[in-house]
């Protein structure tokens, strides 16, 4: 399949689709200034129990969609990429869209993010990844924090909903999450999977034929536009309907995202998903100069 031509920009288009989905910890805060490792075991055990243990899927984003498509690239990014993604081929994808969490069974509206995973088949058999959310920051600074997040949000065994003063306990001794809470203060799930921008959160190394590193973020802009759920959206939505809508959206045309990507400058933070002040919602300004590709 091609997708429609248009001007420049790395063209997804999705046409096939699958739904896959892929003894409880005690709850404990992490001290201000405690070590921030954790090993993969705890954060399981952390997933495990406040989720449940589903055999055979996915701690994390365990509700989800796959889909096929193909990636072009622009000659733009050669100036800053020597990978063969962006040689202005067309790449096959295999895509997974996903709902954020470990609940199998949680309802379309509620608000998690969206996830996009994508896996490209580049020429000789070799494979990339990238993963992104449809925030463009993260809740928490370090793993510790982020497990601890979920702990907290382990459902109680009386009332069947997490309890209200162990997200308390969370927010106050973390002040990390305090950024994302902010900003999805102000903003509701979006209608689809295909009506949503996806952001890299991490800051990564691209490498140009002359060996030149440049820091970079991007993120994928839906051609579709962006719209977020009414409060009565949200209330009469059924309990699934992002993989309905996807799939009766592509039976119209191909499904679009351009890939932007973010350039850093000296003195962006490389290591923070989420920003330093409070009143920066964005880890890096959003004055950074762009490149469609």
């Amino acid at each position: 399949m091609k997708s429609s031509s248009s001007r420049g920009g790395a063209r997804l288009a999705f046409l096939t689709f699958a739904s896959v989905a892929s003894s409880a910890p005690m709850f404990a805060l992490g001290a201000p200034g405690a070590s921030t490792e954790i090993t993969a075991p705890q954060m399981i055990d952390a997933f495990e129990g406040t989720f449940g243990v589903h055999p055979g899927q996915r701690r994390n984003h365990i509700k989800g969609t796959c889909a096929a498509g193909e990636f072009i690239g622009t000659p733009d990014a050669v100036a800053l990429s020597r990978s063969t993604l962006f040689s202005g081929k067309t790449i096959p994808v295999v895509a997974r869209f996903s709902l954020g969490g470990g609940n199998p069974d949680v309802p379309d509206a509620a608000p998690a993010p969206r996830g996009m995973a994508l896996e490209f088949h580049l020429p000789g058999g070799a494979l990339q990844h990238i993963t992104m959310i449809n925030v463009p920051i993260f809740a928490a600074a370090s793993p510790a924090s982020f497990r601890d997040a979920i702990l907290a949000a382990r459902p109680d065994p009386k009332t069947g909903q997490p309890d209200p003063e162990k997200l308390k306990a969370y927010a106050a001794t973390h002040p990390d999450a305090l950024a994302l809470t902010e900003l999805t203060s102000h903003h509701s799930p979006t209608a689809n999977y295909y009506q949503t921008t996806f952001f890299s959160i991490h800051t990564f190394k691209f490498i140009d034929a002359k060996g030149a590193e440049h820091l970079v973020k991007w993120r994928f802009v839906p051609r579709d536009g962006t719209k977020e759920m009414t409060a009565a959206e949200m209330k009469a939505a059924p309990h699934d309907f992002l993989e309905k809508n996807l799939i009766e959206r592509t039976r119209k045309g191909p499904v679009l995202w351009d890939m932007r990507i973010y350039l850093g400058e000296p003195g962006d933070p490389q290591d923070r998903p989420l920003p330093r002040r409070r009143h920066n919602r964005r880890a890096w300004p959003a004055s950074r100069s762009t490149s469609t590709l």
